[in-house]
């Protein structure tokens, strides 16, 4: 083989081990600076700290900070007393209800159209410690255990989990804020039904497609913002900052 030709290869190797280091740099820039997901306005349904679209039902001492209610043609909260309402208003079927209803829905609309950075589709999120971004599962979604999340430093941090189906937490599981991350800035977007397991401490605001239910004991930084029933026993419940 002649030099020429020698010296071709050679070029053109480099060329290709060059164009893929310079492609993976990009890459990897273009993730890093990746457009961080938008928080959604939730209009009048941001008042709410439970709000179902059938029934509202409550067992126990629960203690809520915020608003309560029920939008048409639901008709039905049930439980206060001996349930709780601080700082806030029960509504059933009024108007205040009915706009948060359809802001709520808005808002589902609009975090079920965010760009997926991060699938985790049959991953526990139980044992993750997950920066601000837009996390999906294409099915269900299980945690276990502890998730944090960590804005790093950011307060205007927002996290997006799309779940096509059920969202469930075990017995004690929690979510903790990390680093200046805020629960006002979190939002489950549930494609059927989110459960909260006993005893579980959770943050965000839970959108679900059908219905929310927080077994007894479980607590709540976030909003319970459901299409139909919201059902609660000895929860303690707030609207976050």
């Amino acid at each position: 083989m002649s030099d020429s030709r020698k010296n071709l290869m050679f070029y053109g190797l480099m060329l290709v081990l060059v164009t893929a280091s310079v492609t993976a740099l990009l890459s990897a820039y273009v993730s890093a600076g990746s457009p961080a997901p938008a928080a959604p306005s939730l209009g009048r349904a941001s008042r709410f700290a439970v709000l179902g679209g059938a029934t509202v039902t409550n067992t126990g001492a629960t203690k809520i900070s915020g608003d309560v209610g029920v939008s048409s043609p639901g008709v039905s909260v049930t439980g206060f007393p001996p349930g709780t309402i601080a700082g806030g208003a029960q509504h059933v079927g009024d108007p205040a209800a009915n706009a948060a209803q359809r802001d709520a829905q808005t808002a589902y609309a609009a975090l079920a159209g965010e760009a997926c950075n991060t699938p985790l589709t049959g991953q526990d999120l139980g044992g993750k410690r997950l920066p601000p971004g837009v996390y999906c599962f294409t099915s269900s979604a299980q945690m276990t255990g502890q998730l944090v999340l960590d804005a790093r430093g950011n307060a205007n941090g927002v996290w997006v989990f799309q779940i096509a189906s059920a969202l469930t937490t075990a017995t004690s599981a929690s979510v903790v804020m990390s680093k200046g991350g805020r629960a006002g800035n979190v939002f489950w977007q549930v494609g059927s039904a989110a459960t909260l397991g006993t005893g579980t401490a959770f943050a965000g605001n839970v959108l679900a497609y059908s219905s929310i239910t927080l077994n007894t004991g479980a607590s709540l930084s976030g909003r319970a913002l459901a299409r139909a029933a919201v059902t609660m026993d000895s929860n303690n419940m707030h609207v976050p900052y």
